[in-house]
């Protein structure tokens, strides 16, 4: 589940988090910038103490909050993908094709890398 926050959203208290239609609350910041999630989100979230909150900020300032995955958790779609992929070259192994440098020139050319420049702060 995730929860969005929107600017001048109508600040009615969140209700039962399995009602319908959007719900909003004014929370205040301390001097840290901190603030509490409400127990309504924390319950929509299923977050427990220690669980990890990841901010999407959409043009327009709406931000979505979601709970963030553990680093350990593995997707379970990348998962079962590359089982695909490992058993699709276990029995058919003659469908494998070598890439050329003209076709891997034509899926990339044109974009610039400099692999010696240091990641931005989003990329780390």
């Amino acid at each position: 589940m995730q929860m969005h926050y929107r600017p001048g959203a109508d600040p009615k208290l969140l209700g039962d988090c399995h009602g319908s239609g959007p719900r909003s609350r004014i929370q205040a910041l301390t001097d840290r910038y901190q603030t509490t999630v409400p127990e309504t989100v924390r319950r929509a979230l299923k977050l427990g103490k220690r669980d990890k909150i990841h901010y999407t900020i959409r043009p327009g300032g709406e931000v979505l909050l979601k709970r963030a995955q553990a680093p350990h958790e593995e997707d379970p779609v990348l998962g079962q993908f590359l089982d695909f992929l490992t058993a699709e070259i276990s029995h058919h192994p003659e469908r494998l094709q070598a890439v050329d440098a003209g076709r891997l020139q034509s899926l990339v050319g044109g974009v610039d890398v400099d692999l010696d420049a240091a990641l931005s702060a989003d990329d780390e």
